[in-house]
């Protein structure tokens, strides 16, 4: 595979200086781009060197990709911040990717675990970001994550061989497993702990406020054996509108079953990537309409 040319551009954001690195596209480029936004605590290479490979392959199909360190993180100066606080991070992004690249019309954002969460709550309010790709999407709270592990963690472990040989040969701790379990059990039905988000509204209810807002195409993909994807499959299943929203013309939903949370193993990173650059040409040939599909009022009043 050729490989395209990639180069690193430092740019400002809120008096900081952050780094990017700009992966020039091979061949006839398409008229949108890619803005890579990676989930935290890391940089953006990504785990295994995920995004770097992912850039890579996106580039050689012709889509040129964006990948930064927001504030606080990698290269990038600053204090440390959080998914939820990182909207000015995604906008100087977007900002110096296209004064970049004039000739693209148009950016989507892709994410992992609590970066697809970042970019779904600013998708809806920028008009330059015409479609997402969100990848085990985070929306937990304690609940949904007791919830999650007393419906698919727990039934699975005991039906598995290993966890009865270690039971009977003494080198479980039984006691301390049904501790965790009785307090997975109060905090799923709402016997929580004093820990909690800051936001009176609850994370799924906002992820799913911010993925029904935006008007633009959506690709979800989620692993079959992670169970922050199932999470937020769980939390979808809660909300009639939310599966709605899933299962419209706008939204296509990928699951990869052996799969991890940061799909570890080159066959399923390959996947992922070839799932992306297709489903980015299939949504944005080059006879797409050059008009914003997305409101962009909070963009345009904050401007």
């Amino acid at each position: 595979m050729d490989k395209a040319r990639e180069e690193p551009v430092f740019f400002e954001c809120a008096g900081e200086r952050l780094l990017g690195m700009l992966h020039h596209a091979l061949g006839s480029p398409v008229d949108v781009g890619l803005v890579l936004v990676v989930g935290g605590p890391q940089y953006r290479v990504g785990s295994h060197r995920q995004f770097v490979l992912l850039a890579r392959m996106l580039a050689a199909q012709g889509i040129p990709v964006f990948r930064f360190d927001y504030r606080g993180m990698g290269d990038s100066t600053g204090a440390r911040r959080e998914f939820d606080d990182i909207e000015e991070d995604i906008r100087c992004a977007i900002d110096v990717f296209m004064n970049t690249m004039p000739r693209m019309r148009g950016v989507v954002l892709w994410g992992l675990c609590d970066a697809a969460t970042a970019n779904a709550c600013y998708a809806h309010l920028d008009p330059r970001v015409f479609g997402q790709i969100a990848v085990n999407p985070w929306v937990r709270t304690e609940e949904s994550e007791a919830r999650t592990f007393i419906r698919h963690y727990y039934p699975k472990r005991a039906m598995s061989g290993s966890f009865w040989r270690q039971i009977a040969s003494m080198k479980y701790d039984v006691i301390s497993a049904m501790r965790d379990f009785l307090s997975k059990l109060g905090s799923s039905v709402g016997l929580k702990s004093g820990t909690g988000y800051a936001d009176a509204t609850p994370l799924p209810e906002r992820m799913r406020d911010a993925q029904i807002a935006f008007s633009g195409p959506a690709l979800i993909v989620v692993s079959g054996r992670d169970l922050t994807a199932k999470e937020y499959l769980d939390s979808v299943g809660a909300s009639t509108e939310w599966q709605d929203w899933l299962h419209s013309a706008t939204t296509e939903l990928r699951v990869l079953e052996d799969a991890d949370h940061t799909f570890s193993r080159a066959s399923w990173r390959d996947q992922l990537a070839v799932w992306s650059a297709a489903w980015i040409k299939r949504s944005f040939p080059s006879d797409f309409p050059h008009t914003s599909i997305s409101s962009g009022a909070g963009w345009l009043r904050n401007r």
